[in-house]
């Protein structure tokens, strides 16, 4: 075992706590703090346009241990586990913004490709380093996410009047996916930067962050069930880095509560939400970086 593999079992919970797993109670806490965690990213990916995955990620690192992840793998497994759940809160978000007219398809369909693509070479970034370091990529991410949702809500300078072609919008693109594959979320704090700097009103800009979930999601959830194919010690249910259980359960909570999120962004000026936000991923990004 290496210096990261060693540095991250220490901090990990053991793997042999999972024998608990069978008793009733340990169970169902475990299936109420998944629900929790979908509840969570299902209203935090309607109000704000985003996957879900700063919910899910920072969940599931301390669950995944009681379904028998060994401590290593914790990281891999907790981020393709997230990118499968936002294919489906993504698709229930962008329904809800379409209903209102606030979903932008023709960026979605022009942006796809290249997101895609991003998504991908993320995925095999993933591949190449450690459990820990994915960890801290994640923790310094969401740290870097927590000061901009801490500001006050920022007046976007528009530097363009439409959104950019060509090389620049290959180059967006591609990063957008690739980082969001990196930190296992949906891009959406991104894409509506991107969308209002360049003229697009912030409904319609969220409406259309919440769509790039599922372009982005889909080829990451495949990347990291081929980079996870064959591992050994991954727990039941388990097809590559995605748990297929966990999956299902915050997806099922997730799919439910994202109309609410929506609802909210519709009618109230989440200033306070935002701040609330911003203190959640200011005290997941330290932890996530001390405990790694």
């Amino acid at each position: 075992m290496d210096a990261a593999a060693q540095q991250l079992a220490w901090h990990a919970p053991s793997v042999g706590y999972v024998q608990d797993v069978g008793d009733p109670n340990s169970l169902s806490l475990t299936i109420a703090a998944l629900l929790l965690a979908g509840a969570g990213a299902g209203f935090a990916g309607g109000l704000f346009g985003i996957g879900g995955g700063f919910v899910v990620v920072p969940a599931l690192v301390f669950l995944l241990p009681m379904l028998g992840v060994d401590p290593v793998q914790v990281a891999h497994v907790a981020v393709g586990t997230s990118l499968a759940t936002i294919i489906f809160t993504s698709i229930r978000s962008t329904m809800s913004h379409a209903a209102r007219d606030a979903v932008d398809f023709s960026v979605l369909k022009s942006w796809a490709p290249f997101v895609a693509l991003g998504t991908i070479f993320g995925s095999l970034v993933a591949d190449r380093i450690s459990g820990a370091e994915l960890a801290m990529i994640f923790g310094f991410g969401v740290f870097a996410f927590a000061i901009y949702f801490l500001r006050p809500a920022p007046r976007v300078q528009k530097v363009a009047v439409a959104l950019p072609t060509g090389l620049p919008r290959a180059g967006i693109a591609g990063g957008l996916g690739l980082v969001s594959a990196l930190l296992g979320i949906g891009g959406g704090t991104l894409t509506t930067l991107v969308m209002t700097a360049c003229g697009s009103p912030i409904h319609r800009a969220i409406g259309t962050a919440a769509g790039m979930g599922a372009i982005i999601a889909l080829p990451g959830t495949i990347g990291f069930l081929f980079i996870g194919f064959g591992e050994p010690n991954l727990p039941w249910g388990s097809v590559g880095y995605v748990n297929l259980p966990a999956a299902i359960v915050i997806t099922f909570m997730s799919v439910l509560v994202a109309p609410l999120g929506v609802a909210t962004a519709h009618l109230l000026r989440p200033a306070v939400l935002r701040r609330v936000f911003g203190i959640y991923l200011l005290v997941v990004g330290v932890t996530m970086i001390a405990k790694y």
